[in-house]
């Protein structure tokens, strides 16, 4: 046992004081943060409060097979306290892409936390880790990614999945998958585990999680597939602004056509979007400018469980099985125009049915009139 004294962590509002930013900012930052967890306006004060008061928590953030495109997300976050707070003060702690110290520096680094602070810290993890030839296609400081992985999840109070190579094994996992790489839900079996996929998760959704956590002590409500409900409970099918053109049964038939340049749906295209949960659509990217469909992009559903393998990306799905009138959209796009024509019809055919009644009533009347006049 030891009786060494940890050292006092500041709390993030300790840390946007001393980086520089205004209360206003930083009121800013935990208000666009309460919205994006999927709070009421009412609960601002709560996390405000919790970013006042509440130490900084140590983060261990590890990195496997993966490209490092969720760490890229992150930094680049549209509001700046996102990545100049959470993940500087995070790199203080361990994480082999932007910490400073290397070799045996790093590695002390990330022993110190995990003793210092252990049934604390969150680990985070970005990439798969490979089990097979005993694990020697990810290798650092002479350990296997696995090896790592089980020392550093021991003392963990919870674990983040960034990405879809932690969530669900990504293109590493693809057939025939030969360094059979593996998510981490599949490994560490004792721990909560939050999956945040998306190749890569928007800055904002991955500060929101870390958030979501330091307000309440506890992880966010997650979806059937381990994913927090807040950004991946709704389809992008669902928020996409060119939604009106798939009910209306107009598509785009091919890249740079006529229809694409009107920005008609780009399901026949390959478009994912509607077997796939995520906040694109909604928070978007590059403070919220855009997101790819916008680009003219479809959805390649970056997000779900084994996307690399559910079907060519520019080839669209035949059908969409328990999605009610979404089953065919060739036949649903046939039916849509179909109703659209009818109800033109039927709206001529009974227009023409009261003029024809008007008239004869008229008729009728004239008819009257005269014979009362000749009587």
């Amino acid at each position: 046992m030891t009786n060494e004294v940890l050292p006092k962590q500041p709390t993030y509002y300790e840390e946007v004081q001393r980086k520089g930013y205004s209360r206003r900012d930083f009121v800013r930052f935990a208000s666009m943060m309460t919205a994006f967890i999927g709070l009421e306006q009412s609960a601002i004060g709560q996390v405000t409060t919790a970013l006042e008061t509440k130490p900084r928590l140590p983060v261990i953030w590890l990195h496997f097979q993966e490209c490092t495109c969720c760490s890229e997300s992150f930094i680049r976050s549209s509001h700046p306290i996102v990545a100049d707070i959470l993940l500087d003060k995070i790199s203080l702690d361990y994480t082999e892409t932007l910490m400073a110290a290397s070799g045996f520096q790093a590695e002390e680094a990330l022993h110190n936390t995990m003793t210092k602070y252990k049934g604390q810290y969150i680990l985070c993890v970005e990439g798969s880790v490979p089990l097979a030839a005993d694990g020697v296609y990810c290798m650092i400081g002479g350990k296997t990614s696995l090896q790592i992985l089980e020392e550093a999840a021991e003392g963990a109070a919870a674990i983040i999945a960034w990405g879809s190579c932690a969530s669900n094994g990504c293109v590493q996992s693809a057939k025939p998958n030969p360094t059979k790489a593996t998510p981490i839900h599949k490994i560490i079996k004792n721990k909560p585990i939050i999956k945040v996929p998306g190749c890569p998760p928007i800055g904002e959704v991955m500060a929101g999680v870390i958030v979501h956590y330091l307000t309440f002590g506890r992880i966010p409500e997650l979806d059937k597939l381990g994913r927090p409900k807040a950004f991946y409970s709704k389809r992008v099918h669902d928020t996409c602004y060119r939604r009106p053109f798939y009910d209306a049964g107009l598509f785009v038939e091919s890249f740079d056509d006529a229809n694409a340049k009107k920005g008609y749906c780009l399901y026949k295209v390959g478009c994912k979007g509607p077997s796939t949960y995520n906040a694109c659509g909604v928070m978007k990217w590059n403070n919220g400018t855009s997101f790819p469909i916008q680009s003219g992009h479809p959805c390649i559903g970056c997000s779900e469980e084994n996307f690399w393998d559910n079907g060519r990306f520019y080839e669209r799905g035949s059908s969409f099985a328990g999605f009610g009138i979404e089953a065919d959209a060739d036949t649903f796009g046939k039916v849509a125009l179909g109703v659209t024509t009818a109800a033109l019809v039927g709206h001529a055919v009974a227009t023409n049915i009261g003029k024809s009644k008007f008239i004869k009533e008229h008729q009728q009347e004239g008819k009257e009139s005269e014979h009362e006049l000749k009587s």
